[in-house]
């Protein structure tokens, strides 16, 4: 199992929302640079998973400085999420080194414009699909964008994409585990990688997950705490 940690950024700090609420921020005990640095010495993180949070919410990049300081500090690919709305943002992050793209709103609501930019950056763009059941959520989780899971699949199917990251909103941060039905179930419906992302706590968790034939995890939350990592190269 790839183990892909999570930092998600507000103004250049680690903090957590629970189910994408921006009024229910917690503050991280490291540092979006220590976070990194840490994540780094495990072997079975393959990616780190960075998040500008207000970027999701302004519609714009508004973290470029520190994401570039943490590609700075680590060998292990950065997938960057949050306002990437277009070419230039996608460009700037390109030109700093990011391996990965992470693509919500504009990519949900304008299939056309993600065609184009799979075209450009073949195999580096991953799709997230952040749902509450199976309607997908855009501009930062609050508002239902009245497209189904299913509907979109069927949409991009054919792209040359990364992947999809999976997320029940409504079971981030909960501590509750991740929804490993609706996981399965998507995992079954496309060609492309499927990776979990929302309520992973425990090995036990990735276990699981891996027993469906899911192969990669986000992990937010949890992997703040030290305990989730005993055991783990």
């Amino acid at each position: 199992m790839n183990i892909i940690p999570a930092v998600d950024i507000i103004d250049g700090q680690n903090v957590r929302l629970t189910q994408g609420d921006y009024d229910k921020k917690t503050s991280m005990k490291r540092t979006p640079e220590e976070a990194v640095q840490f994540y780094t010495t495990f072997e079975q993180v393959g990616r780190i998973h960075i998040v500008d949070l207000m970027g999701a919410l302004k519609q714009d990049a508004l973290e470029t400085t520190i994401i570039s300081k943490l590609k700075s500090i680590t060998d292990r690919p950065l997938q960057i999420g949050g306002g990437l709305r277009n070419l230039e943002t996608i460009k700037t992050y390109d030109e700093i080194g990011i391996d990965y793209f992470i693509l919500g709103t504009r990519a949900i609501m304008d299939v056309e414009w993600l065609k184009e930019v799979a075209e450009r950056y073949p195999g580096r763009v991953f799709v997230g699909v952040d749902a509450r059941q199976d309607d997908i959520y855009v501009n930062g989780w609050t508002e239902n964008s009245n497209i189904t899971i299913d509907e979109y699949l069927s949409l991009v199917e054919e792209l040359d994409l990364a992947g999809i990251i999976y997320t029940d909103i409504n079971k981030d941060g909960m501590n509750q585990g991740p929804n490993f039905e609706n996981t399965k179930r998507i995992n079954d419906l496309t060609r492309h990688t499927v990776i979990a992302s929302g309520g992973v706590r425990s090995r036990e968790d990735l276990e699981k997950l891996e027993s469906m034939g899911i192969e990669s995890a986000i992990v937010g939350k949890a992997s703040h705490n030290d305990e989730f990592w005993e055991g783990i190269k």
